[in-house]
């Protein structure tokens, strides 16, 4: 994405990092082992990617500002998440897709995961976090880089066609930003984590392995 981009819808924002430090410690560092290597796909300002523990941290984004937000660690890789080639075959144990695929094109989405289904190691798998058109349809377009609409649906049965299998389906993850008059503290958001239903979630989380 564009510098323009970054300094209008995408600024930096202290709150994203209380979030994924939340999310981290209540949801992630349960699923990412130590020794796993993770790879954040379309990682923008690091927040996810900082925030873990693992043996090995890589962030991917094809804007050249990306690195400089980096922790001390995290290998960069400037590159479209089209084109993986950077990336060993065989070597990633989680990435994670925040945000991300509702910015490119269906046929741009089966190239990422044609090229993950070589990336990923034998325990590897892919998780997906972002707008569930189903539930955010009137704020979907608010982003006018969004070009395609996903539901937890269409998108759990493009994976399912594209040789992934589904292991996770979550239709309301999280609520759709963090730009609203709601605090964004960490102790609320590990209580929220904890409800069996999640009030104005519009984001969703699918959690996928290759075949």
């Amino acid at each position: 994405m564009s510098d323009a981009y970054h300094d209008s819808r995408f600024t930096p924002d202290a709150r994203r990092d209380v979030l994924w430090q939340a999310l981290w410690t209540h949801y992630f560092s349960r699923r990412i082992a130590r020794d796993f290597t993770v790879l954040d796909l379309g990682c923008g300002y690091g927040n996810f990617i900082n925030s873990v523990s693992a043996k090995r941290r890589i962030a991917l984004d094809v804007w050249p500002g990306f690195a400089a937000f980096l922790a001390p660690g995290v290998e960069p890789v400037k590159s479209s998440v089209t084109d993986l080639s950077a990336i060993e075959d065989g070597s990633i144990d989680f990435v994670l897709a925040s945000n991300l695929f509702e910015h490119i094109s269906q046929s741009e989405l089966a190239t990422v995961l044609a090229q993950l289904r070589r990336k990923l190691s034998s325990r590897g798998s892919l998780t997906i976090i972002q707008p569930n058109y189903r539930y955010a349809s009137t704020r979907y377009f608010d982003d006018y880089t969004h070009v395609t609409i996903w539901s937890h649906v269409s998108l759990g049965d493009f994976l399912t066609a594209n040789g992934f299998v589904i292991d996770v389906v979550e239709p309301r993850f999280l609520p759709l930003t963090i730009k609203s008059r709601m605090p964004v503290s960490a102790a609320l958001i590990g209580l929220y984590l904890s409800l069996p239903f999640r009030p104005l979630a519009r984001q969703m989380l699918l959690t996928a392995r290759a075949t």
